[in-house]
């Protein structure tokens, strides 16, 4: 939602605060350009009334803070003035309005460019700072007690560095404050961290790469209880989020679209009450405010651990005291308990078993023994018994002691039932029907039960204090009965008998927390039987409210509490267990919970635990998945502490073959480029740093790519991509032989739908996108006969598109009219002419209902059928045309405000105008000749000068034909430009985002598109070809994937499909230039590199059929010498080649993957193109090494190599010891017949170490793997 600041504001700096004491944010601006404060008063709704304004005189405010200065509680404004160098104070009168301004000098020169208010030496006076974007530094004036300043002190921020922003925070924790302070001349984020006397550290820098910022805050963004920094760039459509670390120190920045390309400034603040920071960000191109609004992530994918068998129950500790939480299950068909222990890097050691009676299933961990080691009890149904595990602190277990219990002990819950300080235990046993209290000694052993009745098959047991009398009590769900049991404690061991309270069908699991804020334990009820969860909210004096359900997945059977977003309000996690999900319900702090979300997990989870297993101040969940006898766990989002392998697969048939690693779009995140053999095409997967990867982006190779790289061809700073085609495009299925095609937005979901007419059999197809830019399947609706022709438009008025075609055989027109959801009602046919050809919608009387136009081929003429406003239309009204009219279009050519129609006569090689008269009637038409069979017709103002021209599509003369418009209905004679064979189709718009407008044409028997870029003056470069399916019929333009980029699509008459052409403005590429190698090298693998120090990109290139290496020597126009070859051994086949300086000489060497001979082979450089014989290190027996990475894997300064063996379905490591040797090979395993093609490297979760993807065609699937130590 966006607020305007006023003409010519230029908005340079915002910030947020209760201005006029209404409880209510309020949003203050300082308008550079106009002079002036702008105050908008916030509304209770989160919107924003229309400004207030302060005006400044000339002083040009420029950064804006506000506080209460003066102790009066009343919130006053302070302004850094660029334009006189003085800060400007407004103090506050409580009303809503301010005193006169007071000023003080930040010096000559200085040109302050921020000021904030602290108080950075503990005095309990706040103090100014000041960023000096003149002089290259920050500025701190320290308050007297006089309400004054005492002298300027300063803190160099670097030469050249122009601070433009600075924000105040506690990084290290040391409750002295810190300061941070955007550079923007030197690109980084400084830290100057404080001392207890108001002075400074020198300045900690943190680059930003390319990025200049210019605004910076502080917040915690990620609810770790750490201050981040968060920082606008200037120029570069980004804001810059640096998570803290907590110690004074930041990681690598994380980047953000805004949508504008001067984001000025920038404040945080809760705007919709979520309890999780926002964002609001001044716009200075578009003179308008951003609203960013903070969201929760949940959990990353699972990482699984083996267990043993039909693992039930899971519960967590820290139990060899490193302060890190480990894991135990219970195995009921193995007979024992598993312990995982947590290593340092979040990943957990295989499980420890020990041994236990018959049927483990319930667990709980405490200190039984009062030892400060953590001990294990657990439930062992079968035996009808408990075991206790006394822990040695070390992550061990001594053998269990077993305590008889009642039948079938299913649950059990630990508390100090008698106030001795010493844990005991409750135990509910499903087949007595009743509970078991044993009384702990504090050595680790117990005394005899204590025997409580039940309602029947009690399930599950927890405790809590429910009457707020400092006693333990117990609560027991009792699943046949369909109720709870309350057991109220004395506080000496023994306990009422139970009250019971109904719940939902079979309750199984149950779990006690203050839900509302009201210090009352209330409880919560897992009910599989009714696939739900019950609340009771406790009245503090032992009764409860009757419960409130919600829905959960099929089954649930463990329920747990926790906070898990961070807002201080208790949600709530339930396994469901035949959904093979948990469902996570956030709760509103008022007793009530929001609808679950739910996360994938193994085969029927039946138990879930939470805690914090990588100390990031967020709860993470483990869950015992019985069906897959594995426990998985889930960390929340955070700051790639994670480390598991994430899959990614790009689709079904895509083929890999190739990929490569590099930041492509310059984001300062590593994104994937691959080629996909089987689906014809370069695909981008767009890096978010963190590991994941977003916005794939899909171009059309024309053939099938074998191989892919990346780098600078022609040193001009820009990566280019090159790519190896063995043998042509992103495509989706339609009916028999599309032959029209348009868009429109069916489902009103703000993204671009597709309709396509099918010839062949009478139908026409709509394609609804998804939100990441793909298609679904068609769905098709029956229409007439020789469907040929679509149009789109709201026909009815209800804000609704519907859809009409043109039916060639049936000589009538269909109309389709939708519901707004993407399905459309049937036809409604209305009589044309003979065979109508095309199809136009425009308002021809200004009635404000949508008419059509149609051109009636056999009739020779176009009729005009007035819409109703209801969806239905009058009979046609005919106006004679040349002879078999193709195509018609419409647009108001003599600028009268009334729609004229344009119509491309096939046979009588010319366009017919006639010239509307606003009443729905039209003149009789006036020719202009164009070339031979004009095929299709399009209008758009191609010189700029606020007049319709002409552009038809000749199709027998394979041109296209502009004729100029002079405003008043009469046109020029057309220029032609040459075009593809057969030209079909036609659409004009501006396609390299240059405000002038392009054309696109279909030319079918050439089976390409050209696209004309237009110069703005009516004339056009000549065309570039984008290849397609065979024979295209129609296109169409829009934007598919919001990008601000119009996209291509067109059908493909004979491919019976549609293809997308994505749009990337302006970005083109240069024709192709060939390398001519051996007529049967067979070249399958290359890559780019100096070899001969001439500052130049050279290319190595295998060739696996050759049993050799070629070398092209570049001289940096993107031309190459002839190529030099060195043979890599008999029978060798090399199937990829890399680049590296493997000795560290300086001198690049080149590596070779031999598949033939089960090695890799080394060939040292001299540095000037030249090379030794290779030296050969063994990948395997039969192993056919395919692809390579190399780069230092171990952070040792020396190169390493990393290898795919694609018949071992494996990949080795040969690590490297600085002089062209290297270790034997460390081998690391992927899934049988996965058989890997590809691997590259790269640090995907920036953490300074080297991870690596492997790309497999056997399961085509990507596979990412982070390294963890």
């Amino acid at each position: 939602m966006t607020y305007s600041t006023g003409s010519h504001s230029k908005p340079c700096s915002i910030a947020v605060a209760d201005i006029n004491n209404d409880t209510i944010l309020d949003i203050v601006v300082a308008n550079f350009g106009s002079n002036s404060i702008g105050i908008f008063y916030g509304s209770s709704n989160g919107s924003f009334v229309s400004p207030i304004s302060i005006f400044t005189n000339v002083s040009r405010p420029y950064s804006i803070n506000i506080v209460d200065f003066n102790n009066d509680q009343l919130l006053d404004i302070i302004v850094a003035n660029y334009g006189i160098q003085t800060v400007g104070i407004w103090y506050g009168l409580g009303n809503g309005s301010f005193s006169k301004r007071s000023e003080y000098s930040t010096g000559y020169d200085s040109l302050p460019s921020a000021v904030i208010t602290a108080d950075f030496n503990n005095d309990s006076r706040l103090d100014l700072l000041i960023a000096d974007s003149g002089t290259n530094n920050i500025g701190v004036f320290l308050s007297d007690h006089g309400g004054r300043f005492k002298k300027l002190t300063l803190y160099s921020t670097g030469s050249g560095s122009r601070p433009t922003s600075v924000a105040v925070g506690h990084f290290n924790n040391d409750t002295l404050l810190d300061i941070a302070v955007a550079n923007y001349g030197t690109e980084n984020i400084g830290v100057m961290l404080g001392y207890s006397n108001g002075t400074f550290s020198q300045q900690i820098a943190h680059s930003l790469g390319t990025a200049k910022p210019y605004t910076i805050s502080v917040g915690d963004f990620n609810k770790d209880n750490r201050l981040d920094l968060i920082a606008t760039s200037n120029g570069t459509h980004n804001v810059a989020i640096l998570l803290g670390s907590g110690n004074g120190t930041f990681l690598t920045p994380q980047m953000y679209s805004t949508g504008s390309s001067d984001s000025t400034s920038i404040a945080i603040g809760d705007f919709n009450n979520d309890d999780r920071l926002d964002i609001s960000v001044v716009n200075n191109d578009i003179q308008s405010v951003d609203i960013l609004l903070g969201y929760y992530q949940g959990f990353q994918n699972s990482s699984n651990y083996s267990t043993g068998s039909q693992p039930y129950g899971v519960a967590i500790g820290d139990f060899n005291n490193d302060y890190r939480l480990d894991i135990v299950v219970a195995n009921k068909d193995s007979r024992n308990i598993g312990v995982f222990l947590q290593y340092e890097n979040g990943s957990f050691a295989d499980q420890v078993p020990y041994l236990t009676g018959s049927g483990p299933q319930s667990l709980a961990v405490g200190d039984f023994n009062n030892d400060s080691r953590l001990d294990i009890v657990v439930a062992n149904e079968d035996s009808h018994n408990v075991g206790i595990f006394l822990g040695y602190g070390n992550g061990s277990f001594a053998n269990q002691v077993t305590y008889s219990k009642g039948s079938f002990p299913s649950s059990v819950a630990i508390g100090d039932f008698n106030n001795d300080s010493r844990l005991d235990i409750v135990v509910a046993n499903a087949g007595s029907n009743h509970i078991d209290v044993l009384l702990g000694h504090g050595n680790g052993s117990f005394a005899d039960q204590l025997t409580y009745s039940t309602d029947y098959w009690p399930t599950a047991v927890a405790v809590g204090d429910f009457n707020n009398d400092s006693r333990l009590d117990i609560v027991v769900a009792n699943a046949i009965s369909d109720n709870v049991g309350i057991f109220l404690g004395y506080g000496n061991g023994s306990f009422t008998d139970q009250t019971t309270y109904s719940t939902g069908s079979w309750p199984t699991s149950v779990a006690v927390g203050d839900f509302n804020n009201d210090y009352r334990l209330d409880i919560i009820v897992a009910n599989a039987g009714s696939n739900s969860v019950s609340v009771l909210l406790g009245h503090g004096n032992d009764s409860f409210t009757d419960q409130l359900t919600y829905s959960a997945g099929f089954w649930p059977t463990s329920v747990i509490v926790g906070d898990f977003n961070n807002d201080s309000r208790l949600d709530i996690i339930v396994a469901n267990r035949d959904s093979n999900n948990i469902g996570l319900l956030f709760g509103y702090g008022n007793g009530s919970f929001l609808g679950d979300t739910t996360y994938t997990t193994g085969r029927l989870p039946d138990s879930v635990a939470a805690g914090d297993f990588n100390n990031d101040s967020r709860l993470d969940i483990v869950v015992a998945n019985r069906g897959s006898n594995s426990v998985a766990v889930m960390l929340q989002y955070n700051i790639g502490a994670l480390r598991h392998q994430t899959t990614i697969t790009p689709g079904s048939g895509s083929g890999l073959r190739s990929f490569a690693v590099h930041d492509l779009n310059n984001d300062k995140q590593l994104d994937i480029v691959y080629a996909g053999f089987g689906s014809r095409v370069v695909g981008v997967l767009f890096g978010s740093g963190n590991g994941t990867f977003i916005h794939k982006a899909i171009y059309s190779t024309g053939s099938r790519p074998n191989y892919v790289v990346v780098g600078y061809f022609n040193n001009d700073a820009h990566l280019d991509i090159a790519v190896a085609n063995d043998d042509s495009k992103n495509s989706y299925s339609t009916g028999i032989w599309p032959s029209s095609v348009a868009v429109g937005d069916f489902n009103n979901d703000y993204r671009l739908d597709i309709v396509v007419a099918n010839i062949g059999d009478g139908s026409i197809s709509v394609l609804l996108q998804y939100e990441n830019g793909s298609f679904a399947d068609q769905v098709a609706y029956s229409t007439g006969e020789l469907s040929n022709s679509v149009a789109v438009g709201d026909f009815n008025n209800d804000f609704k598109l519907d859809i009409v075609v043109v039916n060639g055989d049936s000589r009538n027109i269909s109309v389709l009219l939708g519901y707004g959801n993407g399905s459309f009602t049937n036809q409604t046919t209305y009589t044309t002419g003979w065979s109508p050809d095309s199809v136009a919608v425009g308002d021809f009387n200004n009635d404000i209902r949508l008419d059509i136009v149609v051109a009636n081929a056999g009739s020779n003429n176009v009729g005009v059928l007035i819409g109703y406003g209801n969806g239905s239309f009058a009979n046609q009204t005919v106006y004679l045309t040349g002879q078999s009219p193709s195509s018609v279009a419409v647009g108001d050519v003599n600028n009268d405000s009334r729609l004229d129609i344009i119509v491309a006569n096939r046979d009588s090689n010319n366009v017919g105008v006639l010239i509307g008269y606003g009443n729905g009637s039209f003149a009789n038409q006036t020719v202009y000749l164009t070339g031979q069979f004009p095929s299709s017709v399009a209008v758009g103002d191609l010189n700029n000068d606020s007049r319709l021209d002409i552009i038809v599509a000749n199709g027998d003369s394979n041109n296209i034909g502009v004729l100029i418009g002079y405003g008043n209905g009469s046109f020029a004679d057309q220029i032609t430009y040459l075009i593809g064979e057969k030209p079909s189709s036609i659409v004009v718009g501006d396609f390299n985002n240059d405000y002038q407008l392009d054309i696109v044409v279909s030319n079918r028997n050439s089976d390409n598109l050209g696209i004309l870029l237009g110069y703005g003056n009516g004339s056009f470069a000549d065309p570039r070809t984008y290849l397609t399916s065979q024979h295209p019929s129609s296109v169409a333009v829009g934007d598919f994937n919001n990008d601000s980029r119009l996209d291509i699509i067109v059908a493909n008459y004979d491919s019976n499909n549609i293809g997308i052409l994505l749009g990337y403005a302006t970005v083109s590429f240069a024709e192709q230039i060939s390398l001519h190698t051996h007529i049967t090298s067979a070249p399958q693998s290359f890559a780019v590199g100096d070899f001969n120090n001439d500052h130049q990109a050279d290319i190595s290139i295998a060739y696996p059929e050759a049993d050799m290496i070629g070398i092209f020597f570049g001289y940096g126009n993107i031309s190459f010498s002839q190529q030099t070859t060195y043979s890599t051994g008999t029978s060798s086949s090399p199937r990829f080649i890399a680049v590296g300086d493997l000795n560290s000489d300086t001198r690049l060497d080149i590596i070779v993957a031999n598949c033939g001979t089960n090695n890799i082979g080394v060939f040292l450089g001299y540095g000037n193109g030249t090379f030794l014989d290779p030296l050969l290190f063994s990948t395997g027996d039969a192993s056919c090494p395919v692809s390579m990475a190399v780069d230092d894997f171990n952070n040792d300064s020396v190169l390493d190599i990393l290898v795919a063996n694609r018949k071992e379905n494996r990949v080795g490591l040969f690590l490297g010891y600085g002089n062209g040797s290297f270790h034997y090979q460390i081998v690391i395993s992927s899934n049988y017949g996965s058989l890997p093609f590809s691997v590259v490297n790269a640090d995907f979760d920036n953490d300074k170490k080297q991870d690596f993807v492997v790309g497999s065609d056997g399961d085509d699937s990507i596979n990412v793997y982070l390294q963890s130590c």
